[in-house]
């Protein structure tokens, strides 16, 4: 049996994206900047996906701006907003459990001089609004905190963080990746001024994204050449990506609630099950305010490439965490943020359920677990129990 467990990683197509995007690579091939029909069939296209992208997240169609995924999109909300406003101000406050694309970036500009707050998470990994608030000055010119967290799964309290940016005015960006199409998003009713979301995490095709961003917003380029996107995202537009994105959108607005109650219910037998049957184990992550399809646990004396290595030999494809830092042996740096020791945030296994996992694959994973974390620990120096 070949299962796949890791979607907060990647998702396969969707066949009705996959033929939705086909015209656009032998029939309707044109570059969108082009006068001629091909060009504007191109264009139409182009401005469609950019209404239906725009009706997922309730923001007007000339606030996207399509990049080639979440890490072009974070890195561009967060630079261009801090270079444009460094006349007013050099503070940038983030948290301790973000995505590298954001940790990396907001690194980077502390060598271009910037100032960065890096916000402490509670033991579920939940960012404080009143922290926020607190760690404000008059310095501070933008606030970056994801969405929900790609490794445990967590949820922030954004809508409560937007009230606090809008009302202090300091522009807010949130990495959202992990959540546009898997639950609802209303950038108004968050206070978002930015938020980024990549195609490939809702059944889309790879090197797609969007960055959402508010009207009003002043931003500069981060690539420039044809002036595309605005003027703000220079470059011929992958049109047949686009289309993907944009279809993937479309199945995911309509399929949401279903997809999100069908992925948490399997998600909760697994937790359910696996914590009973596997003695010292735990939920990483928020026991409630998590992503539906989102499993996160930690075993005692467990090694997290080994359980990885054993579960592939069985046909099953899951995560010690982030897909973006798997081959790092540092631990991961979210389950340090959260309290959990080295050796602890070793032993860590990211369960990522999707809409086409089965009943049958579940109850699968349940049977092979015990006996790979069994196995394990008869072999590990750490391990004092039975």
């Amino acid at each position: 049996m070949r299962v796949y467990m890791d979607h907060a990683a990647t998702t396969a197509v969707d066949k009705e994206v996959v033929e939705a995007m086909k015209p656009y690579f032998s029939e309707k091939f044109g570059n969108a900047s082009s006068l001629h029909q091909f060009g504007q069939e191109a264009k139409e296209a182009l401005e469609n996906s950019r209404e239906t992208v725009a009706k997922l997240i309730n923001a007007e169609p000339m606030e996207i701006i399509f990049t080639s995924g979440g890490t072009e999109s974070d890195n561009m909300a967060i630079k261009e907003i801090a270079w444009i406003n460094k006349e007013k101000g050099n503070h940038i406050i983030t948290t301790r459990i973000e995505h590298h694309a954001v940790e990396n970036t907001c690194r980077f500009l502390e060598k271009q001089g910037f100032k960065v707050t890096y916000l402490n998470v509670d033991k579920f990994g939940l960012v404080n609004p009143k922290d926020v608030e607190k760690a404000i000055t008059k310095e501070t010119i933008l606030i970056s905190v994801m969405h929900a967290n790609n490794e445990i799964g967590t949820m922030e309290p954004i809508e409560e963080i937007g009230k606090i940016c809008r009302e202090k005015k300091v522009i807010f960006h949130t990495d959202a990746v992990q959540t546009v199409g898997k639950i609802p998003i209303d950038v108004k009713k968050m206070n978002v001024d930015l938020l980024s979301a990549s195609s490939h995490k809702l059944y889309g095709p790879k090197g797609v994204g969007f960055l959402y961003i508010r009207q009003g917003i002043k931003m500069q380029p981060l690539l420039h050449g044809g002036n595309h996107e605005f003027c703000l995202r220079s470059g011929t537009e992958n049109i047949a990506g686009i289309v993907g994105f944009a279809k993937a959108c479309e199945l995911a607005k309509r399929d949401m609630k279903k997809r999100a109650e069908y992925e948490k219910r399997l998600a909760d037998k697994i937790v359910k099950e696996i914590l009973q049957k596997i003695p010292e184990s735990w939920l990483n992550g928020h026991p409630e305010k998590r992503l539906p399809g989102n499993v996160n646990f930690r075993f005692k004396c467990i090694e997290g490439e080994s359980m990885l290595i054993h579960l592939d030999d069985k046909g099953i494809a899951a995560s010690t965490g982030s897909a973006c830092s798997t081959k790092d042996l540092k631990p991961s740096h979210v389950l340090l943020a959260i309290g959990l020791s080295p050796v602890d945030a070793h032993g860590s296994l990211r369960i990522s359920l999707g809409k086409d996992n089965t009943e049958e694959e579940v109850d699968y994973l349940i049977e092979v677990l015990p006996e790979i974390v069994s196995s394990l620990r008869k072999v590990s120096p750490l391990w004092k129990g039975d």
